[in-house]
């Protein structure tokens, strides 16, 4: 409690009991956040297992580099087809049977898909077969993983215990990238290409066990109307009796919270929660934040980086298959080392917004130089790399750097806690999906830009430099800041603003349904409702 005191700097640490952080929440966290690991270490191990001689040799990569960039993109862009199929199925299973039970099937599906691809020996469609399945297990966990945790964790460090998952997702990336270099220096034949395929089963079947260990939501508990046991979990998780007043507080605020979302829109069914999400403005905003932010992580360029690694290197000038796949490890170390610094000192404390507006413009720099240095003074065969070489190759670790500060773990803290409770499995969903097409889009189309957008692919890098840039406007103009605001408070935050058009039209349809807005005032008031209670309550 000491150290989180001195490294968490919001209100909340300073007023809310020390016992909440006790060590389950810590550990439910944790073994949730291995399905970021078991995403990072797919997407990057991909990359480095097509580039070792054995897997072209057994899968007939053809020599051509443009027939082949087809293929690798094809093997890279199926599990993303997977993970989008992934991500929309796993909203309706999380709302219908709750969020741990669909982790596990997450995770068992991915075990299935794994252990296809690693038996699929020469063979490209079982390749791609396993490739689906997996990312089908990938894409539910990358959706219900930010869910799961957010909604079990206290709000003084949301955000920390949140970016976990992004933390996972770069010691996955960092683990493959040593795994391919060490089997390729030790390993023989196909086992090459095999072992580095089989170990990514591991974190899926931490998550697993993990997860079959510990609580279900309370919040998903309490929207099923099972405030008994959802009083049961929250006590146990927060290490505090039921009559404690912060229990009671997060309890009242979850009652009402449901209560003035059933007021709003009375049915539960797909088509009301439709109509909840985008017909009234707050909920609306949010959805089109979260869509916008999954688009702006993806077109930063990161993951163009995380499955080409090894390709993007040797176009600055590293050469050979072991050479490539050492400096990829050490980007992965950078990756790792980056996002833990800012998971402790800066998601709560820093705060979400600032975070990603300083590093919008520092990646676009970054990108701006590895492009101009590869059209002004490119890498040749034989020829020792340039200072400016250096300088662009350092680039690419700082990248991997600032890219930690920012857009790769807020993005998921962000879209996992600011929409409404009976939005929020939809609204994760939609921003999971939104990313993995994305991240589909981004692995079909780098391969074919590094060889077509000018020479060794220097527009490539101006492009998501561009993107960089221009997301410090979408940041400044639209995303507000949420360190230690409670999931229930949201809605004040975001104003829910009655649209007079909105209820004139709902008032013409029916006389005996509430009201679909909630006012400003009514934020207000709830707002004011529930202060002075919490101060009494300290």
């Amino acid at each position: 409690m000491g150290f989180l005191n001195k490294i968490v700097k919001n209100d909340s640490m300073k007023s809310d009991p020390k016992e909440i952080y006790g060590w389950r929440v810590w550990v439910l966290a944790i073994s949730a956040c291995f399905g970021g690991m078991l995403f990072g270490w797919d997407i990057g191990a991909i990359g480095g297992i097509m580039v070792m001689p054995q897997f072209k040799k057994t899968f007939g990569l053809p020599a051509d580099k443009k027939k082949t960039a087809d293929i690798v993109s094809n093997v890279v862009s199926t599990l993303q087809a997977g993970c989008f199929l992934g991500a929309l199925i796993a909203f309706y299973i999380a709302d219908k049977w709750g969020r741990r039970p669909s982790l596990m099937s997450g995770a068992a599906m991915a075990i299935f898909g794994i252990v296809i691809q690693t038996a699929s020996s020469g063979e490209i469609a079982a390749l791609y077969v396993g490739r689906f399945f997996a990312g089908v297990g990938v894409g539910a966990a990358s959706m219900l993983t930010p869910l799961y945790v957010s909604e079990n964790a206290p709000r003084s460090i949301r955000g920390g215990l949140t970016g976990i998952y992004q933390l996972n997702v770069t010691i996955g990336i960092m683990m493959s990238f040593w795994v391919n270099y060490g089997s390729l220096q030790h390993s023989k034949g196909d086992s090459i290409w095999q072992v580095p395929l089989a170990l990514q089963m591991l974190p899926a079947v931490f998550m697993l066990v993990g997860v079959g260990l510990c609580n279900e939501s309370p919040r998903f508990l309490a929207k099923q109307d099972n405030w008994e046991e959802a009083t049961a979990v929250l006590t146990r998780l927060r290490n505090l009796p039921a009559d404690h007043p912060y229990v009671r507080m997060e309890l009242d605020e979850m009652h009402e919270q449901l209560e003035n979302e059933r007021r709003m829109i009375g049915g539960a069914s797909f088509m009301d929660l439709q109509r909840e999400m985008w017909l009234i403005p707050s909920n609306r905003k949010r959805a089109l934040i979260s869509i916008g932010l999954m688009v702006c992580q993806q077109m930063t360029g990161t993951n163009a980086i995380n499955y080409y690694a090894p390709q993007i290197f040797q176009n600055l000038g590293i050469v050979g298959p072991s050479t490539g796949l050492f400096a990829t490890g050490i980007y992965g170390v950078v990756k790792v080392v980056a996002c833990a610094v800012f998971l402790l000192f800066a998601a709560d404390s820093l705060g979400r917004r600032y975070s990603l507006l300083w590093t919008s413009i520092a990646q676009g720099i970054c990108m701006f130089i590895i492009g101009i240095y590869v059209r002004t003074n490119p890498p040749k065969t034989g020829a020792p790399i340039s200072a400016f070489g250096y300088v662009s190759l350092v680039c690419i670790f700082l990248f991997a750097a600032i890219f930690q500060f920012g857009w790769g773990p807020v993005c998921w803290i962000l879209v996992s806690e600011i929409p409404t409770a009976r939005l929020r499995a939809m609204n994760v969903a939609l921003a999971a999906a939104t990313q993995w097409l994305f991240n589909f889009v981004v692995a079909q189309a780098v391969p074919r830009m590094l060889v077509n957008v000018g020479r060794a692919g220097y527009g490539t890098y101006f492009i998501f430099g561009s993107f960089c840039f221009s997301m410090f406007v979408f940041v400044w103009f639209f995303i507000p800041e949420t360190k230690g605001i409670s999931l229930e408070k949201m809605d004040a935050l975001f104003g829910a603003v009655e649209s007079p058009k909105l209820a004139d039209e709902e008032a013409r349809s029916s006389t005996t349904k509430e009201p679909i807005h909630e006012t400003t005032a009514d934020a207000i008031a709830h707002e004011r409702a529930y202060e002075p209670a919490h101060v009494e309550r300290k």
